[in-house]
C-alpha cells in the first residue's frame, strides 16, 4: 500500500477508536485555535447581506449549517445534552461554529449552527479522502476541432460557462508536500463542494455520547431522533440574481440562467460547472441522461420513418382492404366474443381498427426491431467511451471505490454490538452474526416475494376485469345511439383495452407508492455493511418490483392474450368462469401499443408532476410568511432551510425512472416505433425539470464522488439482451407478419396478387349448431348457419373436424425459426459491434499515460530536491545511496 493510503487508513482507525469511547479530538496536527468568534451583539444582522455565506466576521465561509428547534418537551434536556456533546466534539475535531439565536430567525423558533472548516482541517481530511488537487496546468493540446462545430454553434454555451477554470494535472493531496500544489489562495483552493464533502465526512462520524450502553455518533442519528431538524450546505446565492458579495462566484445563478430554464432546452449542458457545484455523483447522472437523450434522437428519427411508412402504405394494405370491403368483410360473420350475451358480428365492423393496426404491424416493424437491438448496443458501448473520457477529465481515473464506498456505514457500526478481528487489518470490527443475517434475509425475501405476488394478483384482477366487462361494453355500444357514430373506431375490444390499461396504471402507481417505503424499510432492516452494499441491495429490490409492476401487463398482452383461447364450443376459461380474451382479427399488436402508450405516457406525466409541481407547492407554502418580511431579515441559511431536501436516495429515483423508461423503448419497441420519440420529448423536458428543481427547489446536496453510474450499467446490459428476445417474440407471436409471409410464399391463391384472400384463409369455419347450450348466443335473428373465428383449424365437414391444419404447424415452425434466426443475427452483430468499439478512446489512454508520467516526474523531482537540501544541510540521515536510488527511480519512470 502506498504511503498516502496508509495515512488515510490510520486516520479512519483513529476516528473509529474515538467512536468506541475516546474523545473525538481529531488528528493531532489540527489547530483548534481559531479566530475569536464575534458575539451576536457585536454585529447587527440587519447590516448583513441577505446572501451572505460567511460568518459574521465576513471572512470565514459557512461550509455547513445545522438547525434545531428548542421545544420544551419531555426530551428537551436529553436533546440539549446531545447537542452540547456533539458540538463540543466538532470543535475538538477542529471545526469552528457560530450560532444564530432563534430570536434572529424569520419565525422566531429555529436556531442555526453555522460550521466553518479552517485550513488545517481541510488539508488533513483532503489527505484522508484522497482528494486530487492541481499541481500543473495541462499542457496536452486540445482535440482537433470538429468540422461540424459551425453547424452546432447554436447549441453551444459560452466558453466561460462550459469551462469555468483551466484544466490541470492533479495529484492526491498530501500535507507534507503543500508547496508542490498550486495554492494561490487558501480560502478558495478547495472548492465549496469539496469543503462541504469534508465537513459532512466529519459530521457523519463524530460521537455525541453513550445511550443504553451503546456508543452513539453521526449527524444522521441526531436528525432521526429530532435533536437537529436539518443539516445542509448552503447555496452560494439566490438563483434569480447574482450575489452582492464579490467573493461569491454565483454559480447557482449561472446554472439557473444557462441550464435550468426550459427555454435553454436545445443547449448543451455545462457538465464541468455541474460537477464543480454539485459533485461528481450528480454530474455523472446528468452526463448519462444527456448522452441517453442524444442517442434517442437517432432512434426517434428511425422510429418516426417506420411509422410514416405504415401511414403512407395504409391504403395499400390488402388485409385491411378485405376487412373493409362490404363484399368480403361485410359478408364474413364472426363468432360471438363472449358467451350467451354477445351476438354474431360482421368482420367489417373492425375496419378502422385494422387500418390503424397497419401503422405498427408492417414490414418496417421487423426492420425497427433489429435496428433497436443494434442501437442499444451502440448506446451502451459509446456511453462507456463517454464515461471513460469523463473519468479522465474529472480526475476519477484512480478513484478508489473501495475507500469511498466500501467504508462501513455509520448505521452499521452503531447497530452492531459484536466485534471480531479483521484477518487483513488485524483490527477489531463490528459484525452481524450469521444467524441474525439469515433471519433478516428470510424476512426480506419473504416480503419482496409477497409484494411481487401482490402485483401478479392485481394483474390477474385486471385480466378478470377485461373478461367481465367486455360483454357490458358490447351491449352498451350496440344499444346506445349516441355511440353509433364512433362505433367503428371505439370497438368493445378497444374500449375494454383502454379502460383496463388506465385501471392498471392506477394500480401500478398505488402499489409503487407503498412498496418504495417497504423496500427502504427492509433494506434498513438487513443492515448492509457498506454504502455500496446498501445502494445495490435497494436498487435490486426496487428494480425487481418496478420491473414486474410496470411490465407485467405488457407481457400479458404481448405473449398471453389470445394465445390460449380454444375454439367455439371448446373455449378455455379462467377459474372455470371467465372465457379467455381473443385478439382482434387484425391482431393483438394494436392492443399492446395501446397498453404501452398509456402506461409509458402516464408514468412520464405523473413523474414530472411529482418532481416539479409538488416541491414547488411545498416551498411556496413554507415560504408564504417570509415574503412579507424585509429581505435583510431572511438570511441565506433560512432561505435554504425552507427548501426541500434532495435526500441520499434522490438520484436513485432519477435513475430508476429513466431505466424503467429504457425498458419501455427496448423491450416492447417492436409494437410501438414512436416510443423513442415520446422518450426523447420526455427526456428533453426531464433534463430541464431535474435541473430546475435541483437549482431552485432543493437544498444544495452534499457533494459525493462516483466514477460511473454503478449497478445501473449492469441492469441496462441485462435489459439490452432481454430486449432482443422480447422483440423477436413480439414480431413472431404478437404481430401478423409471420402468418402473412407464410401465406405469401406458400399458400397464396392469386399469382398476380399474392396477399388477396389472406383474411379468408386466416379464419376458420364453425357450425353454429355445434355450440353447446351454455355457450350459444341467446339470439340469432338472421339465422346464421356458420360463423368464423381466428385460427387455423379444419372445417366441420372434414374428417379431422376442428383440429389444427398443416398450415398452423407451418406457421408455428416459421415463427420458431424466425426467433432463432433473428436472435442469432442480432446477437452476433451486437457482440461484433461491442468488440469493435474500445471502451476507452485512444486519445484518453494517451492523456492518462501522459498525466501519470508527468505526475510521477514532478513528485520524483520534488523528492530529489528535498533530498539535495538535506544533503547540503549535512543531514546524516540522507545518504548518498538514497540520493542515487531516488535518481534511479526517476530514470526508470522515464523509461516506462
Amino acid at each position: 500500500m502506498n504511503r498516502l493510503g496508509k495515512k488515510a487508513n490510520e486516520t479512519l482507525i483513529e476516528m473509529a477508536l474515538s467512536a468506541d469511547g475516546e474523545e473525538c479530538n481529531g488528528p493531532e496536527t489540527i489547530s483548534t485555535a481559531g479566530s475569536e468568534i464575534p458575539s451576536s451583539s457585536e454585529i447587527d444582522k440587519r447590516h448583513q447581506s441577505k446572501d451572505s455565506i460567511f460568518f459574521r466576521d465576513g471572512v470565514r465561509r459557512i461550509d455547513f449549517v445545522l438547525s434545531y428547534v428548542d421545544d420544551l418537551n419531555k426530551e428537551w434536556e436529553k436533546k440539549l445534552e446531545r447537542r452540547k456533546e456533539f458540538e463540543s466534539n466538532l470543535q475538538k475535531a477542529g471545526l469552528e461554529l457560530e450560532t444564530e439565536d432563534k430570536k434572529e430567525s424569520e419565525d422566531g423558533k429555529i436556531f442555526f449552527v453555522k460550521i466553518h472548516a479552517p485550513w488545517e482541517v481541510l488539508i488533513t481530511y483532503a489527505e484522508v479522502l484522497n482528494i486530487k488537487v492541481p499541481i500543473r496546468e495541462n499542457d496536452i493540446p486540445p482535440m482537433v476541432e470538429n468540422p461540424l462545430d459551425c453547424v452546432l454553434f447554436p447549441l453551444r454555451l459560452p466558453e466561460k460557462v462550459m469551462h469555468p477554470e483551466p484544466d490541470y494535472f492533479t495529484a492526491p493531496f498530501s500535507k507534507d508536500k503543500q508547496e508542490l500544489y498550486l495554492i494561490n489562495d487558501e480560502s478558495t483552493f478547495f472548492s465549496p463542494s469539496m469543503r462541504n464533502r469534508i465537513v459532512n465526512y466529519i459530521l457523519t462520524r463524530c460521537p455525541y455520547g453513550t445511550e443504553e450502553g451503546k456508543k452513539k455518533f453521526g449527524i444522521k442519528r441526531l436528525l432521526n431522533n429530532g435533536t437537529y431538524t436539518a443539516a445542509y450546505p448552503l447555496h452560494d446565492c439566490q438563483y434569480w440574481k447574482k450575489a452582492s458579495d464579490p467573493n461569491c462566484d454565483s454559480e447557482r445563478y449561472t446554472l439557473y440562467m444557462e441550464w435550468a430554464r426550459f427555454l435553454r432546452f436545445y443547449k448543451e449542458q455545462p457538465l464541468v460547472l455541474i460537477r464543480k457545484y454539485y459533485g461528481e455523483k450528480i454530474g455523472i447522472y446528468f452526463a448519462w441522461l444527456g448522452f441517453y437523450t442524444e442517442m434517442l434522437f437517432l432512434a426517434a428519427v428511425v422510429g418516426l420513418i417506420c411509422f410514416l411508412y405504415g401511414l403512407f402504405t395504409m391504403d395499400e394494405n390488402m388485409s385491411s382492404k378485405e376487412i373493409c370491403d362490404p363484399a368480403i368483410g361485410g359478408e364474413i360473420i364472426m363468432c360471438p366474443l363472449c358467451d350467451r350475451d354477445c351476438e354474431y358480428w360482421r368482420l367489417n365492423t373492425t375496419c378502422e381498427s385494422s387500418q390503424y393496426s397497419h401503422l405498427f404491424d408492417n414490414v418496417a416493424t421487423l426492420f425497427f426491431a433489429i435496428f433497436m437491438g443494434i442501437w442499444v448496443t451502440l448506446f451502451l458501448e459509446f456511453w462507456k467511451r463517454r464515461q471513460a473520457r469523463l473519468k479522465y477529465e474529472w480526475d476519477l481515473v484512480d478513484f478508489e471505490e473501495e475507500q469511498q464506498q466500501l467504508q462501513l456505514r455509520p448505521e452499521y457500526e452503531a447497530k452492531c454490538t459484536q466485534k471480531k478481528k479483521n484477518p487483513v487489518t488485524q483490527e477489531m470490527e463490528p459484525y452481524i452474526p450469521l444467524t441474525s443475517q439469515a433471519v433478516r434475509f428470510c424476512i426480506s425475501g419473504a416480503t419482496v416475494l409477497f409484494w411481487v405476488s401482490l402485483i401478479i394478483a392485481s394483474m390477474i384482477a385486471v385480466i378478470v376485469y377485461r373478461l367481465a366487462v367486455y360483454a357490458a361494453f358490447a351491449s352498451l355500444m350496440e344499444n346506445t345511439q349516441t355511440l353509433q357514430p364512433i362505433s367503428g373506431v371505439l370497438t368493445p375490444q378497444l374500449a375494454t383495452s383502454v379502460t383496463a390499461s388506465c385501471l392498471n396504471f392506477v394500480i401500478i402507481m398505488i402499489l409503487n407508492f407503498f412498496y418504495e417505503r417497504i423496500a427502504i424499510w427492509i433494506t434498513d432492516m438487513e443492515i448492509p455493511r457498506t454504502h455500496m452494499e446498501y445502494e445495490n441491495r435497494l436498487t435490486m429490490k426496487m428494480f425487481l418490483f418496478q420491473f414486474v409492476n410496470y411490465y407485467s401487463s405488457c407481457f400479458y398482452v404481448a405473449f398471453f392474450k389470445g394465445k390460449f383461447v380454444g375454439y367455439p364450443g371448446a373455449y378455455t376459461y379462467m377459474f372455470n368462469r371467465w372465457r379467455n380474451e381473443e385478439c382482434d382479427p387484425a391482431g393483438c399488436l394494436i392492443e399492446l401499443t395501446t397498453q404501452l402508450t398509456i402506461v409509458m405516457a402516464g408514468k412520464q406525466i405523473w413523474g414530472n408532476i411529482q418532481e416539479a409541481i409538488v416541491p414547488w407547492i411545498c416551498n411556496w407554502w413554507g415560504r408564504r410568511k417570509a415574503r412579507n418580511n424585509p429581505e435583510n431579515l431572511y438570511s441565506r441559511w433560512e432561505q435554504d432551510h425552507d427548501l426541500q431536501t434532495f435526500g441520499a436516495l434522490g438520484l436513485f429515483y432519477e435513475y430508476l425512472e429513466m431505466v424503467i423508461q429504457f425498458g419501455f423503448i427496448t423491450l416492447f419497441v417492436a409494437s410501438f416505433p414512436l416510443a423513442p420519440l415520446l422518450a426523447l420529448m420526455n427526456n428533453i423536458l426531464e433534463i430541464r425539470v431535474d435541473s430546475w428543481k435541483l437549482t431552485t427547489q432543493y437544498r444544495r446536496p452534499v457533494a459525493a464522488k462516483a466514477h460511473s453510474i454503478g449497478v445501473w450499467q449492469e441492469i441496462l446490459n441485462g435489459m439490452a439482451i432481454l430486449s432482443v428476445v422480447t422483440n423477436a417474440f413480439i414480431v413472431a407471436f404478437t404481430s401478423d407478419m409471420i402468418p402473412r409471409l407464410v401465406y405469401y410464399y406458400a399458400y397464396f391463391e392469386n399469382e398476380h396478387s399474392p396477399m388477396s384472400g389472406y383474411i379468408n384463409n386466416s379464419l376458420s369455419v364453425f357450425l353454429i349448431s355445434d355450440f353447446p347450450e351454455e355457450n350459444k348466443p341467446k339470439e340469432n335473428p338472421e339465422n346464421f348457419v356458420i360463423c368464423r373465428y381466428r385460427d387455423y383449424r379444419y372445417p366441420p365437414d372434414h374428417e379431422k373436424k376442428y383440429m389444427h391444419t398443416m398450415q398452423f404447424w407451418h406457421i408455428l415452425a416459421a415463427k420458431l425459426a424466425f426467433i432463432i434466426i433473428m436472435e442469432h443475427v442480432v446477437f452476433i452483430v451486437k457482440f461484433f459491434v461491442a468488440w469493435m468499439i474500445p471502451d476507452v478512446p485512444a486519445d484518453v489512454k494517451a492523456k492518462i499515460k501522459r498525466e501519470k508520467y508527468l505526475t510521477q516526474k514532478i513528485l520524483h523531482e520534488y523528492e530529489l530536491e528535498k533530498l539535495k537540501e538535506r544533503l547540503c544541510q549535512g543531514d546524516t540521515g540522507a545518504t548518498e545511496k538514497e540520493f542515487i536510488a531516488t535518481e534511479g527511480r526517476m530514470e526508470l519512470s522515464r523509461a516506462m
